[in-house]
C-alpha cells in the first residue's frame, strides 16, 4: 500500500512538472513570436536598399534621403493602435534641418513665399505618442512641397483614415513620399527642392487572420473625391516610382499583396 501511494505521488509530481514546463514553454514561445513580430517590422518591411542610398533612422521612422530632390524617396514607419490611442502630444511646429543627413537637408527658409506647405510625409498626427517622436517629425527631411488645398484636404483625410485603420487592425506598416522624377519644378534658393506632381502612400496589415495591403496615388492638388478614388495596387506604385516594396516578404505573399486590393477591407464602419 505504501509503495502504491509513493508511485501515485511520483506520477503526480511528474505530471505537475511537465504541465509547468508546458506553460512556461508556451509563454516563452509567445514572447519569441512577439519579438519576431517586432523584428520583422524593423527589418523586413522596408523597401529594397542599395549601397548608394542614404538611410536615415529616427526614433519612430526611417527614410531614404534623395539629395537630388532634397527630400525623401520614401519614409517608412510602424503605426499601432496603442500609438494612436495615446496620441496626446501637441504639435511642436519645430521645423528644422535634419542633422543626420550627411549631404544636408532642406531648410525651413527654402519654403518661404513659395506658396507651398511644408507637407509631412510621416504625419505629425501619427507621432503624438511622445514628445521626442513629435519633435522628430518636423525634421525637414520629412517634408515635401505640397499644395495647401492638398496638404490640408484629401492628404490629411487619408492620414486620419490610416490612424483609424491602425486602431482597427492593431498594427500597420506605412511607406509614403512624393513621386520623384526628372524635370520637376523646384522651390528654394539655397536648396532646389523638387515639387512632386503626385504622392503615394502604401498601407500594409501583416497580422493574422488576414493579410492585406492597399496603395494610393494622389495628384498634388485639392480634391473633393473619396480617398478610395485614388486606391491602386502596390505593383502600379512600383512601376511609377521604380522602388521595390516589401521585397523581403515570402514571394507568394508579396506577389498577392502587391497585385490585389479590396477597398471593402479598409472601409471604416
Amino acid at each position: 500500500m505504501f509503495f502504491r501511494e509513493i508511485r501515485i505521488l511520483f506520477f503526480f509530481l511528474i505530471v505537475l512538472f511537465f504541465s509547468s514546463w508546458f506553460v512556461q514553454s508556451n509563454t516563452f514561445i509567445h514572447k519569441l513570436n512577439q519579438s519576431d513580430t517586432t523584428h520583422k517590422f524593423l527589418n523586413n518591411f522596408f523597401p529594397k536598399i542599395s549601397k548608394k542610398d542614404e538611410i536615415i533612422k529616427h526614433t519612430a521612422y526611417t527614410l531614404c534621403y534623395n539629395e537630388k530632390h532634397e527630400q525623401a524617396t520614401w519614409v517608412a514607419y510602424r503605426l499601432t493602435d496603442e500609438m494612436c490611442n495615446n496620441n496626446g502630444e501637441e504639435r511642436s511646429n519645430n521645423f528644422r534641418v535634419d542633422p543626420l543627413v550627411k549631404t544636408y537637408s532642406a531648410t525651413p527658409d527654402d519654403y518661404k513665399k513659395s506658396g507651398y506647405d511644408r507637407g509631412h510625409l510621416c504625419p505629425a498626427g501619427d507621432m503624438g505618442w511622445s514628445e521626442l517622436t513629435m519633435s522628430e517629425s518636423f525634421f525637414m527631411s520629412n517634408m515635401s512641397p505640397q499644395v495647401p488645398t492638398f496638404n490640408r484636404g484629401i492628404w490629411k483625410y487619408l492620414e486620419a483614415d490610416v490612424r483609424e485603420w491602425a486602431k482597427k487592425n492593431y498594427e500597420l506598416f506605412i511607406v509614403t513620399a512624393g513621386v520623384l522624377e526628372d524635370s520637376l519644378p523646384t522651390i528654394g534658393f539655397a536648396n532646389k527642392i523638387s515639387i512632386p506632381k503626385y504622392y503615394y502612400k502604401i498601407v500594409l496589415d501583416y497580422r493574422l487572420p488576414e493579410y492585406k495591403a492597399i496603395g494610393f496615388v494622389m495628384p498634388n492638388k485639392g480634391s473633393k473625391k473619396s480617398v478610395f478614388n485614388y486606391a491602386v495596387t502596390i505593383d502600379s506604385i512600383e512601376r511609377l516610382t521604380g522602388i521595390d516594396f516589401f521585397y523581403a516578404l515570402p514571394d507568394s505573399i508579396e506577389n498577392y499583396l502587391e497585385s490585389h486590393i479590396d477597398t471593402l477591407l479598409w472601409k471604416i464602419k
